[in-house]
């Protein structure tokens, strides 16, 4: 866990004096009696905290009171509050009315039961989905903060009344890490859940962003899937499960999805397509280029589809001259993704015929002064650009490359067949 554990032994009682302060656990303050100045003029018990979304930590606006029966809620601003003790919140008196204002929403607000409390969060290590069992509050000064949620089993104790029974040490995570996700795209409300910070959303691999979005549902998938920018929206998108693309897809706006889509090779947009309903399908189909619409009915339409349909362009070729560190350095500025640079394609300077390929980590282990031409084996598989599916994924089976380069008739290179294309297919076709 990225933050430490707070340690409460050492909380000093309320009222103690200037900068005064104590930590406590909204679980504990539930159903906690508020009382009008006196512990005998009691108005009813807290039903939630309101807090304001400031920064750096969110600021008790007030509390919410739910008398039921029909009657109307209460809301106490905060700066009605006078102190908090053990028994009961004590609070200024009404005024003139006898009762508070009925508590309206504002924009900005959240309710720690309501939008926090048993809440999904995706857990620091970015791959364990977790639940906010209980939210740490510090009150100081006549302020009150959030400041950590608890995820731990103690938090969950507690909300059941079980407080005294410790059977772990509290997990608590700082709200710094903790932030509500901007759900602009997703909500028309700005009632918020929890996740990951955006920049930590972004360093997460396409993988497990796949599988925190296959754990929610709803506005919470929604709202971790609307912070994603385009391309990292994509990653996650191509590597969920056919439930998930169909949830997330149906709740895609036009402009998000024109950007999504387009970060997407011509395999992973047929895989996509091939799981949605037909709607939703000749919807997205309209977003893309005639060019990569074609394409892909192509692959949709026939089960044979040919090399020259999936292949990417996203590839690096050089001459057999070449030196390895020269490569090495050209990778490194290039800004290519990972996935192109599996294999380096050495081509032929008079014809830029295809006359060998090295393996990335053959580059990697040898001297900077070697040439590609002195490392590089011939290709010892190549696939035709007329070649069907299965031929490729019997290539694939049979030799175990994670990229295959696709060759006209005079042996020009012109593309790559990834592994993941053609086989992720077949297994979605199976699943699905």
């Amino acid at each position: 866990m990225m933050t430490p554990a707070v340690n409460t032994s050492k909380t000093p009682s309320p009222g103690s004096g200037p900068g005064s302060y104590q930590f406590l656990y909204f679980s504990e303050l539930v159903k906690r009696p508020i009382c009008a100045g006196k512990i005998k003029d009691r108005i009813g018990k807290l039903t939630d905290l309101v807090f304001s979304l400031t920064e750096p930590y969110p600021e008790a606006v007030g509390i919410y009171i739910e008398h039921g029966w029909g009657k109307p809620t209460e809301f106490i601003p905060w700066a009605k509050v006078m102190r908090i003790e053990d028994d009961a919140i004590f609070v200024q008196p009404p005024g003139n009315e006898n009762t508070y204002p009925s508590f309206v929403d504002q924009p900005g607000w959240i309710l720690v039961d309501k939008h926090l409390m048993g809440r999904t969060i995706l857990d620091m290590d970015g791959r364990r989905i977790e639940v906010v069992n209980d939210v740490h509050l510090l009150e100081s000064k006549g302020q009150l903060f959030i400041v950590h949620v608890d995820i731990s089993f103690n938090g969950f104790l507690r909300r059941w009344g079980l407080g005294g029974i410790r059977w772990v040490k509290d997990q608590l995570i700082s709200w710094k890490y903790v932030q509500p996700l901007s759900v602009e795209d997703a909500v028309s409300t700005d009632k918020v859940t929890l996740s990951v910070t955006r920049k930590q959303v972004l360093q997460m691999p396409g993988e497990d962003l796949a599988d925190a979005l296959e754990e929610l549902s709803g506005k919470e998938q929604q709202a971790l899937f609307s912070a994603l920018d385009s391309e990292k929206a994509a990653e996650a998108l191509v590597e969920a499960e056919p439930r998930a693309q169909r949830q997330i897809i149906s709740n895609l706006r036009k402009e998000k999805a024109h950007t999504i889509l387009s970060e997407m090779t011509i395999p992973q947009l047929a895989d996509l397509f091939s799981v949605l309903p037909h709607e939703q399908m000749t919807n997205l189909m309209e977003l893309l280029k005639p060019e990569q619409a074609e394409r892909v009915r192509a692959i949709l339409s026939d089960r044979e589809a040919k090399a020259k349909d999936i292949m990417s362009s996203n590839f690096m070729t050089t001459h057999k001259n070449a030196k390895v560190g020269e490569i090495l350095e050209k990778i490194r500025r290039s800004g290519v993704e990972p996935d192109a640079i599996s294999y380096i394609y050495v081509i032929s300077a008079e014809d830029q015929t295809l006359v060998g390929v090295v393996d990335l980590r053959e580059l990697l282990l040898s001297s900077d002064q070697m040439t590609l031409g002195e490392i590089m084996v011939p290709p010892a598989v190549v696939a035709e650009e007329n070649d069907v599916r299965e031929d490729l994924a019997e290539m694939f089976a049979k030799y175990h490359y994670r990229m295959i380069p696709v060759v006209d008739e005079r042996d020009h290179i012109l593309g790559v067949i990834h592994f993941n294309d053609i086989m992720k297919d077949l297994v979605t076709r199976v699943k699905v």
